[in-house]
C-alpha cells in the first residue's frame, strides 16, 4: 500500500498515532476503556438507540481534544471480525428453536432516505448480486455492555455507527467483496425521517458514523447509498457482547502477531507466533490500536481483517460447528447479537444467505478499506475518500466485477461467445430513462429526452424517452433477451459506452438506455480508463485475501 499519510498504520517507522493527535480518550481511565459494545437485542436495549440526547458531540470527532469522558462514539470496527461467524454460523444452526430463535432478531427499515437507488436488475439466469452492510454501533444500552465498555456515563445517548462495512456478493456467487469506512470519513448524510417519531433530519455533511443518529440504520443506509452509488438490500447491526459469545461458541479463533505484544490499554498480551483467542482476549484484540503497527485505528481495522478471515477460514472447515450443543449457543448468540432489516428478519431468510455464502470459495473473498486521505477542512480529525481511488474502488462493487481482479483473467481464458448480429439502427427500439438523481442530487432534468435525441439523430428512428423515475450511479444499456444483445452493443458503441455497461436484465421488455449519475452533462460520455490496473482493488485499499494467514505487525513500542 502506497499512503504514507501518518494515519496509515502500515510501517512502523512513522510517527506514533499519538504524536499525530490521535484520541486516546478511547482508552479513557474514566470511562471504562476502548471497548465496543454494540447495542444488545434484549428488552432492555430495543428503545435505546433512539433515546438520549444525541448533541454536537455526536459527530465522531475522534482526533479532536478535549476527548468526551466515557468513550462517546469510541468503538472497535469489530463487525469485519464476525462476518463470517454472524452469517455463516446461522446457516450452520438451521432452524433450530425457529419461532424462538425468529423472537431474538429486531427489525428496522432498511431505507429512511428520500431518494433510494434502484435495486439491481437480475440476469439472465435471475441472479443478482448481493450487497449488505454490516453495522456495529458504540451503545451501552445494558448492563453487560457497560460492563464490557466502560462509559457508563454515555448509556442514556443516541448510539453512533463506528463499524461500517459493504459486504458484496457477486450474482454468480463465485467471490465475495468487504470494504470497510473508516468511521472519521466526512460524507454527505442525506435527509433522513425518523420511522418511530417522525423526526426529519435535513441533508449534512458530517462523519459517516453519526449518521446512525438520524434515525437509525436505515439513515447509514441512505448515506452509503449515496457515498458508493451501491444499491443496498440488507443491513445487519450487530450487538457487541454477542460477538464474544460467538467467539466463545466456536471455540475461539486463531490469531498471529510477529512479535510479542502488550497492549496496557486494551489489556492484550500475546506471545510472538499463532494464539487461539476466546472471550474477553478476544474483545481485547479487537479493542487493540496501540499494539499494532503505529497505533492507529487503520492498524485497528488491519487486525480486524485477519480475524475475520480466519474466523471465515474455520467456519469454512466446519471443524468447531459439529456439535448441537455449540451449534444451539451459536445460533442464539447470533440472534440476540442482531438486528436487521424487515426484508432479512426471520431465521429462514438468514438460513437461506448463509447457504449462499457458503458457495463462495475462501481464496475469492477480499476485504477493502475504502482508499483515503485526511480532510483538508480538519485533517486533525477527519478523512474523506481519496480522488480517484475511492470512486474506482466502489466502481468494481457496482459492476460486480471482483476486488482480487481475477475476473479479468478468467474472461480471458474463456472464448468470447459471437453476438448476435444487429438490426438495422432504424428498426432497433430503444428507450431511454434519465437515471441521473442520486440520494443526495436532484436528476438533471431532461437527460432522457437529450440522449435519445442523439440516438434519433444517428438513425434510431424508434428511439424514445421514458419519464419513469430511475437512479443508478452507472449509465447501463440492458436487454432482455440473447438475441437483442447485438442490437444492444450496437446502441452502446453509438453512445460510445464501454462493453461492461451492456448486460441482460430481465425487467425490460426492449433496449433500455439508462443515463446514470456518471454521465450528467451534455457532451460525450467520459472515457473509461483502459488501466487493466483498474479491474481490481487499487493499493491504497490495502486489500486482504481470504485465504491471507500474514501476522500482524507490532508497534515496537508496545512488545515485550
Amino acid at each position: 500500500m502506497r499512503q504514507t499519510s501518518a494515519r496509515r498504520g502500515g510501517t512502523q517507522n512513522g510517527p506514533e498515532a499519538a504524536d499525530l493527535g490521535w484520541d486516546d480518550g478511547l482508552y479513557d481511565e474514566g470511562g471504562g476503556g476502548d471497548t465496543v459494545p454494540l447495542a444488545r437485542v434484549s428488552g432492555e436495549g430495543r428503545t435505546a438507540r433512539r433515546s438520549g440526547p444525541s448533541g454536537p458531540s455526536g459527530g465522531g470527532r475522534g482526533r479532536q481534544a478535549p476527548p468526551r469522558r466515557g468513550g462517546g462514539r469510541r468503538v472497535l470496527r469489530w463487525s469485519a471480525i464476525t462476518l463470517s461467524l454472524l452469517i455463516l454460523g446461522t446457516a450452520g444452526a438451521g432452524y433450530l428453536y425457529y419461532e424462538h430463535l425468529n423472537g431474538n432478531l429486531e427489525k428496522d427499515e432498511l431505507n429512511l432516505g428520500d431518494k433510494r437507488l434502484d435495486r439491481v436488475a437480475p440476469n439472465a439466469d435471475g441472479n443478482i448480486p448481493l450487497n449488505i452492510l454490516l453495522l456495529g454501533s458504540d451503545s451501552r444500552n445494558s448492563e453487560e455492555n457497560v460492563r464490557l465498555g466502560g462509559a457508563r456515563g454515555d448509556a442514556g445517548r443516541k448510539p453512533l455507527a463506528d463499524v461500517q462495512m459493504l459486504l458484496h456478493v457477486s450474482a454468480d456467487r463465485s467471490n465475495m467483496s468487504v470494504i470497510s469506512v473508516p468511521r472519521d470519513t466526512r460524507v454527505t448524510i442525506p435527509k433522513c425521517t425518523d420511522p418511530d417519531d417522525g423526526t426529519v433530519y435535513q441533508e449534512t455533511s458530517a462523519t459517516i458514523n453519526s449518521s446512525l443518529q438520524n434515525g437509525g440504520p436505515g439513515c447509514t443506509v441512505a448515506t452509503w447509498e449515496e457515498l458508493t452509488g451501491v444499491p443496498i438490500d440488507h443491513f445487519m447491526m450487530i450487538d457487541f457482547a454477542g460477538v464474544v459469545d460467538m467467539a466463545d461458541a466456536v471455540g475461539g479463533v486463531p490469531v498471529c502477531v510477529k512479535a510479542n505484544v502488550k497492549d496496557p490499554k486494551s489489556g492484550l498480551r500475546l506471545e510472538k507466533g499463532e494464539t487461539v483467542i476466546k472471550g474477553e482476549q478476544a474483545l481485547q484484540w479487537l479493542r487493540s490500536r496501540h499494539g499494532f503497527q503505529n497505533g492507529s485505528d487503520i492498524g485497528r481495522a488491519k487486525a480486524q481483517h485477519q480475524y475475520m478471515s480466519s474466523m471465515v477460514r474455520q467456519l469454512k472447515a466446519g471443524t468447531k460447528l459439529t456439535n448441537p450443543n455449540k451449534l444451539r449457543k451459536l445460533a442464539e448468540a447470533a440472534t440476540k447479537a442482531l438486528t436487521v432489516d424487515k426484508g432479512l428478519g426471520s431465521v429462514g431468510k438468514l438460513y437461506d444467505l448463509g447457504a449462499d455464502l457458503q458457495r463462495v470459495p475462501t481464496e475469492r473473498i477480499t476485504m477493502a478499506t475504502m482508499p483515503w486521505v485526511e480532510d483538508p477542512q480538519n485533517p486533525l480529525a477527519h478523512l474523506v475518500p481519496k480522488p480517484g481511488d475511492a470512486e474506482r474502488l466502489f466502481s468494481l462493487v457496482r459492476k460486480d466485477v471482483a476486488l482480487d481482479g481475477k475476473d479479468k483473467k478468467k474472461a480471458a481464458e474463456k472464448s468470447p461467445e459471437p453476438s448476435d448480429p444487429a438490426a438495422p439502427k432504424a428498426e432497433i427500439p430503444v428507450t431511454v430513462q434519465n437515471g441521473t438523481g442520486t440520494a443526495a442530487q436532484a436528476p438533471v432534468q431532461g437527460r432522457a429526452a437529450d440522449i435519445a435525441g442523439v440516438l434519433v439523430r444517428d438513425g434510431y428512428a424508434r428511439a424514445a424517452a421514458d419519464a419513469t423515475p430511475k437512479s443508478q450511479a452507472d449509465t447501463t444499456v440492458s436487454y432482455p433477451s440473447k438475441d437483442l444483445r447485438g442490437d444492444a452493443e450496437l446502441v452502446a458503441k453509438s453512445l460510445g459506452l464501454p462493453a461492461g455497461a451492456v448486460r441482460i436484465a430481465q425487467d425490460v421488455q426492449q433496449i433500455t438506455v439508462v443515463v446514470g449519475a456518471d454521465w450528467r452533462t451534455a457532451g460525450a460520455y467520459p472515457e473509461p480508463s483502459k488501466n487493466p490496473e483498474d479491474d481490481k482493488a487499487p493499493e491504497s485499499a490495502d486489500a486482504l485475501n481470504g485465504n491471507d494467514k500474514a501476522c500482524m505487525d507490532v508497534n515496537p513500542r508496545h512488545s515485550f
